[in-house]
């Protein structure tokens, strides 16, 4: 794939070769690497930041707010306890794509592609892609709100402007990406700030957080269904595939110290960020809570907990900004559905680059999931108004919830797999306990939705595809890069070595957007 923007084609066909080419891929300072110093520092950390951050955006994007309020409101802090099991499951998940990706050099979708037959692969791609326009529609509908918002333009229609910002994020990042995700987070934190700020007004009880952090309860019809969403806002399929493709953009030391340390730091950015998002998240639900659930609560506020949306939720807010409540929550609420889209973009492009060896440049790959999610947007918002837009979030996070278990399992099947990680294979205890937390919060799924959704043949179908997943023995071998004995640690510098990896991936590099044209050193 040429590294020139100029004279690019949109749709980009590799060999057709299904087995992965070994062989060096750097070879020129014209994209947008970040070298690793081999030496044994803490230092480096700062190499490593980057990859779990742009992860970590999906876990405070527009859906994860509207399912964040919508609980508060409803059931006060009883939820709390689905944020705790899913943060600690993504610290895992994640952590286990990371890995995945430094110790055998190819993401997720890649290994995929090389494992299972073309049918299956087919499937887990047409999956993952339905996964990404489900995250898509929060992005759409939420940007469609803030236009609303900001300027009272109604929702469909700010549906249909929401097709133009594949535009306008382009044009913004000509200044370069990393500055545009700096401009964005620092517009998603001042909102969460303010989060935080207004705490100190609802004053909620710390016994009653503590109680719905630490005991599990679902109470009442709707509680089910909710923490399906909570849920799949949370722990999003396309992640997966994102994480494990962006920490090949690094260049580390190939060699057994090497690679545990990139493992290391890559868990502690990641444990780091996804703090940061679950503190938010606890914070948007404890003030929707205290605040709905408040005794002394006027019948205009009232009347907007009993049916809170993202379009109505700036009241909450309305201690710390008064007046401005609404246009700053539009604002950053804005930005938060355009950063999410630049995650959706990646994880668009490695996924169609993994499973299927084919690229598109990525201002078409977005636009494309774009209109798909704009179409079910566009329906609902004439229809239902915002408030069916709203309930259409909540449907598409429930969607991506069912769908993580074909991602989630081969990241384990793989990561388990001693012939693609060698020393760094995951232990028994890891995937049970990975199991145990998604199961915890999904043990009324399977009886209680798709009994009265699909019926007795859908939940067959469902589990019979899992258990595909679960029990197909893996008969890929990976060209390990980190090698099964310390003793043989160096043999990643042998210039005669041609079956292991050159990090960083050139192809995944400059997939990422925009290029820059000088190489960045890490101190």
């Amino acid at each position: 794939m040429a590294n020139s923007n100029s004279g690019q084609p949109q749709f980009i066909a590799s060999t057709g070769n299904r087995s992965f080419s070994n062989a060096p891929l750097i070879q020129n300072a014209d994209t947008d690497q970040i070298v690793v110093p081999d030496r044994k520092s803490w230092k480096n950390l700062f190499a490593y930041m980057g990859p779990g951050f742009l992860v970590s955006i999906a876990y405070i994007d527009p859906g994860n707010f509207e399912t964040d309020l919508q609980s508060g409101a409803q059931y006060k802090y009883e939820l709390l306890w689905i944020i705790l099991v899913a943060s600690c499951a993504a610290l895992v998940i994640q952590s286990l794509a990371a890995n995945l990706g430094v110790v055998t050099g190819k993401h997720l979708a890649e290994h995929c592609r090389a494992e299972y037959p073309r049918g299956p692969n087919f499937i887990l791609w047409v999956l993952a892609e339905i996964a990404i326009v489900a995250c898509d529609i929060p992005e759409v509908i939420g940007t469609a709100f803030a236009l609303n918002m900001l300027f009272n333009i109604p929702v469909w229609i700010g549906v249909l402007l929401t097709g133009l910002s594949t535009l306008v994020l382009l044009a913004l990042q000509q200044y370069g990406v990393r500055k545009l995700e700096f401009f964005i987070t620092f517009l998603v934190l001042t909102i969460a700030g303010c989060f935080f700020a207004e705490l100190t007004y609802a004053k909620p009880v710390a016994s009653e957080v503590l109680k719905g952090l630490f005991v599990p309860q679902l109470k009442g019809n709707g509680a089910t269904g909710l923490a399906i969403s909570l849920l799949g806002a949370m722990v999003m399929p396309h992640n997966l595939f994102l994480h494990s493709a962006l920490v090949l953009s690094r260049k580390i030391p190939r060699s057994v110290r090497g690679i545990k340390e990139a493992c290391r730091f890559y868990m502690i950015e990641s444990g780091f960020a996804l703090m940061v998002a679950f503190l938010i998240n606890i914070s948007v639900i404890s003030v929707s809570g205290a605040v709905c659930k408040s005794s002394n609560l006027n019948e205009e506020d009232k009347a907007s907990c009993e049916d809170l949306d993202l379009n109505k939720a700036s009241f909450l807010l309305r201690n710390v900004l008064g007046s401005w409540s609404s246009k700053l929550f539009a604002i950053a609420l804005l930005a938060s559905g355009q950063s999410s889209t630049i995650t959706g973009t990646y994880a668009g492009q490695y996924v169609m680059q993994g499973f299927l060896d084919l690229r598109l440049t990525p201002w078409l790959r977005n636009f494309l999931t774009r209109c798909l999610a704009i179409v079910p947007s566009l329906i609902v918002a004439v229809i239902g108004g915002s408030a069916g837009a709203g309930r259409l979030i909540i449907i598409a996070s429930m969607i991506l919830s069912f769908e993580l278990p074909f991602a989630l399992i081969p990241l384990l099947k793989f990561t388990s797999s001693k012939t693609k990680m060698g020393i760094h294979v995951n232990s028994l205890v890891v995937m049970l306990v990975t199991f145990l937390m998604y199961w915890l919060s999904h043990w009324k799924t399977v009886s209680v939705v798709f009994l009265g959704i699909f019926g007795f043949s859908g939940v067959a179908i469902y589990l019979a595809a899992i258990a595909y997943l679960v029990f197909r023995p893996n008969k890929e071998a990976t060209h390990l890069l980190a090698l099964t004995t310390p003793g043989n640690g160096d043999m990643a510098n042998d210039p005669g070595n041609t079956s292991i990896d050159c990090l960083p991936r050139e192809d995944i590099v400059s997939m990422q957007l925009p290029q820059r044209r000088q190489t960045q050193d890490i101190d």
